[in-house]
């Protein structure tokens, strides 16, 4: 029998942190979570810091400078972390939500798309290319893990930060890809990183109504992701 939990899950807003700290803690959460677990989305930001995901190619790193390059477990190239960009890592039971990682992805975009709707922002995907872009320019970028059915890692939204670190890389894979934020498109007050968390966590709650968390799984039954 499928049980469906009245539950969302809890979120924690971390401030700006150091990554590397921020990695082990989210995959400790994953690797030690359960069936009755409590799901989470975090949101903070990160020092300034280049990552690279698993497939990431050092030749997309054209001149870091001072800037830390750390080589981590998520999917995805080379991206740029700092102060006034929006990170959020939601940390999901996949196999409880009946979820597979191709509808995370859209899940996580079409939340994008509509909170930055919601600020004034028209943004859309691209086929082939993770993320979410206004006009050619991308504004949010993804990067995501799955482990033992729980995500982790998640998505960055450029809010109102330095964009010129962005320069010093091929971002996500791709030379000569602009980059954007939401500070240059609307004015700050209404385009703020708090009202930004806001729109953007309740976003990501509504889309997650349509995979209600359920209490086990019939037998027999796989994970997805």
């Amino acid at each position: 029998m499928i049980v469906v939990i009245e539950t969302v899950p809890v979120v924690r807003d971390f401030g700006v942190v150091d990554y590397v700290p921020a990695w082990k803690r989210m995959t400790r959460f994953a690797a030690t979570a359960g069936p009755e677990t409590r799901e989470e989305i975090w949101l903070l930001g990160h020092e300034p810091v280049f990552t690279l995901g698993q497939s990431g190619k050092r030749e997309h790193l054209l001149a870091p400078g001072d800037i830390p390059v750390i080589q981590t477990d998520r999917g995805g190239q080379v991206t740029y972390h700092g102060p006034g960009q929006l990170v959020v890592y939601p940390l999901l039971d996949l196999r409880r939500r009946g979820m597979g990682i191709r509808q995370l992805v859209d899940l996580i975009e079409m939340a994008l798309i509509e909170a930055l709707g919601r600020a004034g922002i028209t943004a859309e995907t691209r086929p082939g290319a993770p993320g979410v872009f206004v006009g050619a320019a991308k504004i949010a970028a993804l990067g995501l893990r799955i482990r033992r059915g729980w995500s982790y890692h998640g998505l960055s939204l450029n809010v109102d930060m330095d964009l010129s670190p962005f320069s010093s890389i091929n971002p996500c894979g791709y030379r000569g890809l602009e980059v954007t934020q939401v500070a240059d498109m609307i004015e700050v007050e209404s385009g703020s990183m708090n009202h930004m968390k806001e729109l953007l966590t309740e976003a990501i709650h509504q889309q997650l109504e349509r995979f209600p968390l359920r209490r086990g799984y019939p037998a027999g039954e796989a994970a997805h992701a």
